[in-house]
């Protein structure tokens, strides 16, 4: 199956994407195609060759660290020879000088303010919709559509109201306004309404008694008549909070002041994904991509869908518009400042083949399509602001040490000539989640100095490379004992004591990962106050509602007060970090229990490719085998199939046992997916089903598999099965 083609200059170019950029963004632009596609092919053809030097090192580390494993198998672990070797190889550098980032044009809701981040695949327009209108979130829908809010007292979820579960609701809506904007006197909870006199906020009491906010400058606005407002807008540690009043709606008529809802500001920041959770292996679906991303950035995306028998159209909100306590218009962002996120270094593919008959890297490509698309908001051509300081924000994952940051910086200092806009317009989000970045985080930084505004710890894929990089030191931990190493530990709080010892307090934020069970909201929000508690003042969260119950945490924690006191040049996590998790002789799991390790990971592959081979799905809600839905993307995918590799490889299991259990799981799966319509069964014939072959594929020839990653092989089959099911279709 071959694309059709156009040749432009040394390039052949797949006619979606050619026609996508010519007749949908350069208008836009206002760059002409023999400017852009003459800019474009001299950065192919300058970087591609030092792109593909950088593989070549990741793969010789790799092969002389494995060597190294070999050498001393059967001997104690020597830490101190361990580090010794790795700089001597150059995958561990030494640090230089103290600095500080110098990052300008930066938009507060990465620089000074701190709260939740989405992560949303740009391919599923509706998805993108949601999260970037997800800075707002009803705070009463949050609670009474989860578990927050457990079922005591006949607080059932049920298919009408439950007024019960509604005066739950309620009452936990006034103690967060009674915790975050206390009042001088009395609580939130005995209001009986809220007026503005003389551009105060009055609020009334029974018994003809008013009273005023402890903080008076927490009130910022409101909405309709000052004696009758329709909205009243407070703010908390920079996060803001709107309480809706509307005595005739259906919660507000029974309550005493009115009150219909609490509205938070909640996704301060949403990443517009083209990478792990998307599945784009050709033209065809990298231009859905960038259409997405240019409806974003050009504020006219809109999406149609049937919900409960109705047709619903979804487009970007707009700005909040207020008055402001000195009757001047107050207006805020009404949607997420949005990031991109591109894809690595590693992958390449077939929408552009250069002049030498490959494949471009997809990276470069990435770079150069969604920053020329996010430079119509930098240049103000677009309907709908997203950056108001004019950057356009590139999230980078999966960079191997600071060579590698360089590059990354070099491209977008290319891309920006290209594009004729300013130097250090491009800025830079450095994911910390693959080992050689983390061990030397501090010198990735200071590659990108003049650039950096993100820094992220990334569980997940900094798990899968920590399995690769030690595949023949020995068995690994179980999976979920991974999570109390030493290496993670000391991993998340190095990330942000390096960040603030490089100067990233109020430029840039400092991110931690993700909550990965989207339907366990009343644990989440137990558990996930320790990013901010932790200095992060960002983190995570898989849904809008998420977001509004990750904000709570933010009005708990003064992220940058935090900040201030930790000792960011008081501690050093390397050694720790270089600790290798492996099973030491007396904890080999018994029979069972790796039995039981199996199923789990099978079944989180097996759940995950069958959607991304079979539906071109990247991002999935799949149960384990407690039936616990987590989100699962290619880095869960990533830990997964290597974790079976490395038991598989040291004779923990045998390779019959993990067929077995492919097999039996892989029907599992298939029940699990029975009533959705656009399913294909893996079982019976597995010999014909691609995605269960390409299970197997990650998990045998785990590996051979460039760093652990898992793209090489769903790329491959992904377009197998696009090929099968229409043969006569264009790639």
């Amino acid at each position: 199956m071959t694309s059709k083609r156009i040749t432009i200059r040394s390039l052949q170019v797949a006619t979606e994407l050619a026609d996508f950029l010519h007749h949908e963004l350069l208008p836009r632009l206002g760059i002409s195609q023999a400017d852009f596609w003459s800019g474009f092919e001299a950065i192919i053809n300058d970087l591609t060759p030092r792109n593909v030097k950088l593989l070549h090192v990741r793969d010789n580390l790799q092969a002389k660290i494995d060597d190294w494993h070999r050498k001393h198998h059967g001997e104690a672990f020597n830490a101190n020879a361990y580090k010794q070797f790795l700089l001597d190889i150059g995958y561990l550098v030494e640090e230089g000088e103290n600095f500080s980032i110098n990052t300008s044009y930066v938009d507060a809701e990465i620089a000074s303010l701190a709260g939740p981040q989405l992560v949303v695949p740009v391919k599923n327009a509706r998805f993108a919709l949601n999260a970037a209108n997800a800075r707002w979130g009803s705070l009463y829908d949050a609670l009474y559509g989860t578990d927050v809010i457990d079922t005591k007292g006949g607080a059932e979820r049920t298919a009408d109201y439950n007024p019960a579960r509604g005066a739950r609701v309620i009452e936990f809506g006034r103690e967060f306004l009674d915790q975050t904007c206390p009042l001088a006197a009395s609580s939130h909870s005995a209001a009986c309404g809220y007026q503005v006199h003389n551009g105060a906020l009055v609020i009334l009491l029974p018994n003809n008694q008013q009273t005023t906010l402890q903080r008076t400058e927490q009130f910022r606005g409101f909405r309709g008549d000052p004696l009758n407002p329709s909205a009243v807008l407070l703010c908390n540690n920079g996060l803001h909070c709107e309480i809706q009043i509307d005595r005739q709606g259906n919660i507000g008529s029974d309550d005493l002041a009115g009150i219909q809802d609490i509205v938070l500001e909640a996704a301060l920041t949403t990443i517009q994904d083209c990478e792990d959770s998307v599945a784009a292996v050709d033209a065809k679906d990298k231009v859905e991509v960038y259409r997405n991303w240019l409806g974003l950035i050009n504020g006219d995306l809109s999406v149609s869908f049937e919900k409960q028998d109705e047709s619903v159209t979804r487009i970007l909100n707009l700005d909040r518009e207020y008055t402001s306590p000195d009757g001047k218009q107050l207006v805020l962002p009404g949607r997420s400042l949005m990031l991109v996120r591109n894809v690595g270094h590693l992958m390449r593919n077939s929408a552009i083949i250069d002049g030498n008959g490959n494949e471009i890297f997809e990276g470069i490509m990435d770079a150069m399509i969604t920053a020329a698309i996010a430079a119509l908001d930098a240049q103000e051509r677009n309907l709908l602001r997203n950056s108001r300081q004019g950057s356009i924000y590139i999230v980078k994952p999966k960079m191997h040490g600071p060579a590698e940051v360089a590059f990354s910086c070099e491209l977008f200092a290319r891309v920006e000539i290209v594009l004729g806009i300013a130097a250090n317009t491009i800025k830079i989000g450095i994911m910390d989640e693959e080992r050689r970045t983390s061990i030397n985080l501090k010198e990735c930084i200071r590659q990108a100095r003049e650039r950096v505004v993100f820094i992220n710890t990334g569980f997940l894929d900094r798990t899968g490379d920590e399995i690769h990089t030690c595949m023949e030191a020995g068995p690994v931990v179980p999976k979920n004992d991974m999570k109390f190493s030493d290496w993670i530990a000391a991993y998340e709080r190095n990330n942000v004591a390096v960040g603030l010892a490089c100067g990233l307090q109020g430029k840039a934020q400092i991110g931690k990962g993700m909550w990965a069970m989207p339907d366990l909201m009343a644990r989440m929000l137990k558990e996930k106050i320790a990013h901010p508690e932790a200095g992060a003042n960002t983190a995570w969260v898989p849904s809008p509602t998420a977001a509004v119950l990750h904000a709570l945490h933010y009005h708990q924690v003064d992220v940058f007060e935090r900040q201030s006191q930790i000792d960011a040049n008081n501690f050093s996590g390397l050694d720790a970090m270089l600790t290798l998790p492996l099973l030491q002789p007396d904890q080999i799991p018994d029979t069972e229990t790796i039995q039981r390790e199996l199923d789990n990971n099978a079944q989180g592959i097996l759940g995950y490719v069958v959607r991304w081979i079979n539906q071109g799905i990247g991002c999935s809600k799949v149960p384990d085998i407690n039936n616990i839905a987590l989100m699962e993307d290619r880095a869960t995918l990533r830990i997964s199939s290597q974790h079976m590799a490395n038991w598989l490889h040291h004779g923990l299991c045998s390779e019959q046992q993990v067929r077995d259990t492919l097999e039996r799981m892989a029907v599992v799966v298939d029940q699990q997916n029975a009533l959705d319509p656009d399913y294909s069964p893996m079982a019976p014939d597995f010999r014909q089903s691609l995605a269960f072959q390409a299970a197997c594929d990650l998990v045998f020839k785990a590996l051979q598999q460039p760093n652990g990653y898992t793209e090489p092989i769903l790329h491959k089959r992904r377009l197998e099965q696009k090929r099968k099911l229409r043969p006569d279709a264009a790639s």
